[in-house]
């Protein structure tokens, strides 16, 4: 089932740590409009929706429709790559069940891990994540390549995604 836009503000709310009546401080509205939004009585003026999707750190559409702005896919020529340790690798998994993971982690940490065979429990030790192979991920990384790398929308309703920035 999708969640509604409601249910998504009221979830970025908590995961900020804000009340309602915080929450409408910072959007000039009363906490009751807040309270009304969250309830899927009345949505936010359209207007709205930039502040509010700045304030949660998403985009209008991840506020919209619960979808995340991906970064298209790109080999840079090599003068404009970044040196790996200042970059991260993202892995996104939302599964059909509600479950949301969001692991960040450094490249160069993930090198580092991956040089003295440490196991990445945040990966392994998750049926979605089981056929990531890191190693060929990092090659793709050495030789240019950035944005979304991985997507798997499964039958049964997981979305996987992996990307670097």
């Amino acid at each position: 089932m999708d969640m509604t836009i409601g249910k998504r503000i009221a979830l970025l709310r908590k995961e900020k740590g804000l009340t309602q009546e915080e929450l409408a401080n910072h959007m000039d509205v009363s906490p009751q409009a807040v309270s009304k939004w969250e309830n899927d009585q009345t949505c936010p003026d359209i207007s709205a929706l930039p502040k509010l999707a700045k304030l949660f750190g998403v985009s209008v559409d991840e506020l919209l429709e619960g979808k995340e702005a991906m970064p298209t896919v790109r080999v840079l020529p090599p003068e404009e790559r970044k040196d790996p340790k200042d970059m991260l690798l993202r892995i996104t998994v939302d599964s059909h069940e509600g479950d949301r993971i969001r692991v960040n982690l450094p490249i160069a940490l993930v090198e580092v891990a991956m040089e003295i065979g440490m196991e990445m429990p945040q990966i392994n030790g998750n049926d979605a994540l089981k056929g990531i192979d890191l190693k060929k991920i990092l090659e793709l990384v050495r030789q240019g390549l950035v944005g979304n790398l991985v997507e798997v929308d499964s039958a049964d309703g997981d979305k996987i995604r992996v990307f670097v920035e």
